[in-house]
């Protein structure tokens, strides 16, 4: 960090113990580093302003705006939003100011995907100040596995409910909104988005990082999926173990081939599912008691992407997999042409609430 403090300035180094963290966050000495949406920070202190020391990397040649939110006090109606623009050099950032001299709580997000990642080297507040021990986190965990609609692209856009997406640059992104991240609050669960717009199941598919698209399959247990910013380093997953896993994959695989609607019964969709069955299968080694939910959303896409998945969850059944589950929206596949807004969000959201809590509670022994 190059930044000097002032005789009033205190620094709340980002390894330090009074910080929660949450996502897949990559440390390093004196620094943590942010590739996933809804990845956060969390901390409380007593002070008249919270300040964080940071280095925003936005994704070369991407013009998309570069984001993240930050809520104060749990108040999620007023959360602020905070647009990074010095891109490549240390900046400092006032996330709160004007405050009283009561015990406050913020979290600080990241708010889009892999079109930039986000060095934290701490938080600064005044000297008289007081940081106290972390927020209590819940003792419940789920990870999700997607694209764009797990990131929660374009959720902000609620002027364009049901219909394709207005012309943008990222600025309606926010993975607070995302389907996930709202089901996640609701049970009152910790949640990892390993998420990512425009990726498929299988590389040379989809849309993310094209002409070279890379596939979940080869990068869901990484602890970044853009190759761009590094090494696609293992993920240790001793370091979060869900209750429930929730994979949403299957709605950029038909690019540049909808090979599983023109012949579901063909090399290639048998390709692209056993594809998947090795992810599920890698999936449950890491977490032999997690309830396993396969699904799409209601982003609109062909059956035949459902019916397959559906084939694969009574496959890993038939092998003696109790805890897998597919799930079919009320509207899945039919919902909307565009990105969902946050009103669609919250629809999925609910109902994925629902069929969790429909297994049982032994979902979160």
């Amino acid at each position: 960090m190059q930044y000097t403090l002032s005789e009033s300035e205190r620094l709340i180094e980002a390894g330090s113990e009074h910080l929660n963290w949450c996502g897949r966050i990559i440390s390093m000495p004196g620094v943590r580093r942010i590739s996933f949406p809804y990845s956060y920070v969390e901390l409380r202190f007593v002070s008249p302003y919270l300040r964080v020391v940071l280095r925003n990397i936005p994704e070369p040649e991407n013009q998309d705006e570069n984001a993240l939110g930050v809520v104060l006090d749990g108040d999620e109606m007023h959360q602020t939003k905070v647009v990074l623009q010095k891109n490549g050099e240390e900046e400092v950032i006032t996330l709160a100011e004007g405050l009283d001299g009561k015990e406050h709580t913020l979290r600080l997000f990241k708010r889009t995907g892999a079109c930039h990642e986000v060095e934290i080297y701490g938080f600064i507040c005044a000297e008289e100040g007081r940081i106290l021990p972390p927020p209590k986190q819940p003792r419940r965990c789920i990870e999700f596995y997607g694209d764009s609609v797990t990131v929660g692209e374009v959720s902000e856009a609620v002027a364009y409910v049901g219909k394709l997406d207005p012309e943008h640059h990222g600025e309606y992104h926010n993975s607070w909104y995302s389907y996930a991240s709202i089901a996640a609050r609701a049970m009152n669960a910790r949640a990892h988005l390993c998420a990512q717009g425009g990726i498929a199941l299988l590389p040379g598919t989809g849309y993310f990082h094209a002409p070279d698209m890379v596939g979940l399959c080869d990068v869901y247990d990484r602890v970044r999926f853009n190759p761009v910013f590094g090494e696609l380093e293992k993920w240790d997953f001793s370091r979060f173990t869900p209750h429930v896993v929730v994979v949403a994959v299957g709605q950029n695989d038909d690019f540049p081939e909808n090979y599983m609607k023109l012949d579901p019964r063909g090399e290639k969709a048998a390709v692209w599912k056993a594809a998947y069955l090795q992810m599920i299968r890698g999936l449950r080694e890491k977490y032999p008691k997690a309830y396993i939910i396969l699904s799409t959303t209601i982003l609109n896409h062909a059956p035949q992407w459902d019916r397959a998945i559906g084939q694969i969850a009574t496959t890993l059944q038939a092998e003696g997999d109790s805890r897998v589950y597919h799930l079919l929206y009320s509207r899945n596949g039919r919902g909307t042409p565009g990105h969902l807004r946050i009103p669609e969000a919250e629809e999925m959201a609910l109902e994925l609430k629902s069929f969790i809590n429909s297994i049982g509670p032994q979902v979160w022994e």
